[in-house]
């Protein structure tokens, strides 16, 4: 669901892009004080194996495609403020070395796929852990996935009705929009909660969604990541800082193959069908109005299509990219944090 430059007007992606911002820094802000290396170690093998994955459309409908937006998955296995940090850098790489995505449609994107789609995934992932009692935690999961995709549609397509550059009929857009994504959704539901029920399996302790699991099995109410801001720490981070080093290790193993699989091999047997959002834009009657990417020229561009580069080395680069960028961030930040508590810390 890359949303092109020109689909919503200027007046709108502005709007986008300041709602996105102040989101991403409010997820940095909550992020920020339960960092530590195995956090950054999960998150960046998040980041990496969302990327990739993101690169696999599948068939959903005769001549419809969809593709993981990773959201839900992404707040599963490191929690709901570092996904959406994991999802926004998996998004602007896509924008910035591989056009895919506009640059103007940046905030817009980042909006409908790191802050609803995540945020939207991880409040239907906890409810059904309520109901469940805790149990079924990576069909949770998955329930959590198919809610958000179809979530992140309806918001795009309210964003159109106010600032669609194309005036088209609301009804059917938002009909074609829910429709076509509901289709979409089922295949995110099932990567989500295959890739989750593999990481509980090699790697229990360490996925995010296993402390609001426990809490809920237990009968007690879990404290809500999303809806408490004053709550210091996030979901699973007392969990992954017990959990053996081992096991971080196999789950960041797991994660890290893969995403090499996916971006090098599988990659070239995606789908080349539209996915839902082309789909749909052509059947409402405003594929015309996406404007080229600046970028579009660059040899990566379309995933090195534009360059006569192999997809594989393209994924490969970018999955690279991800990492190390997620590494180095969140790095950062742990570090600044850690300098900021030595500097406030009582003298002996």
């Amino acid at each position: 669901m890359h949303v092109p430059d020109h689909f919503l007007d200027d007046p709108t992606s502005a709007t986008t892009a300041v709602v996105s911002l102040a989101a991403v820094g409010y997820a940095a802000y909550r992020a920020r004080e339960d960092l530590t290396p195995r956090r950054v170690a999960l998150t960046a093998a998040t980041t990496g194996f969302v990327f990739a994955v993101q690169m696999l459309n599948y068939p959903v409908a005769s001549g419809t495609s969809g593709h993981l937006m990773g959201g839900a998955l992404a707040a599963a296995l490191v929690g709901p403020w570092l996904g959406v940090l994991s999802v926004t850098l998996v998004l602007l790489v896509q924008a910035l070395v591989f056009a895919d995505g506009g640059l103007t449609a940046l905030g817009t994107n980042v909006l409908l796929m790191a802050v609803v789609g995540t945020l939207v995934g991880w409040a239907a992932t906890r409810g059904v852990l309520r109901l469940t009692r805790g149990r079924g935690a990576a069909g949770a999961a998955g329930v959590g996935a198919l809610v958000s995709v179809p979530a992140s549609a309806a918001v795009f397509a309210g964003l159109f009705a106010v600032g669609g550059t194309v005036p088209v009929p609301v009804g059917e857009l938002v009909g074609q929009m829910l429709s076509v994504h509901v289709l979409v959704g089922l295949g995110e539901a099932l990567i989500t909660a295959g890739v989750v029920g593999l990481v509980l399996a090699v790697a229990p302790g360490v996925a995010a969604i296993e402390g609001p699991a426990r809490s809920a099995a237990n009968g007690a109410l879990v404290p809500d990541a999303v809806a408490s801001p004053g709550a210091a720490v996030s979901p699973g981070a007392t969990s992954l800082a017990a959990a053996p080093v081992g096991a971080v290790r196999r789950a960041v193993l797991a994660l890290g193959s893969g995403a090499l699989l996916a971006a090098v091999v599988v990659s070239s047997f995606a789908a080349a069908t539209p996915d839902g959002l082309e789909a749909t834009a052509e059947s409402v009657g405003f594929a015309d109005a996406a404007r080229d990417h600046a970028f579009a020229g660059m040899p990566l561009a379309d995933y090195g299509e534009v360059g006569g580069i192999f997809v594989g080395v393209a994924g490969l680069v970018g999955v690279a990219l991800v990492v190390a960028l997620t590494a180095g961030l969140l790095t950062a930040g742990l570090r600044a944090t850690a300098r900021r508590r030595t500097a406030t810390a009582p003298a002996a």
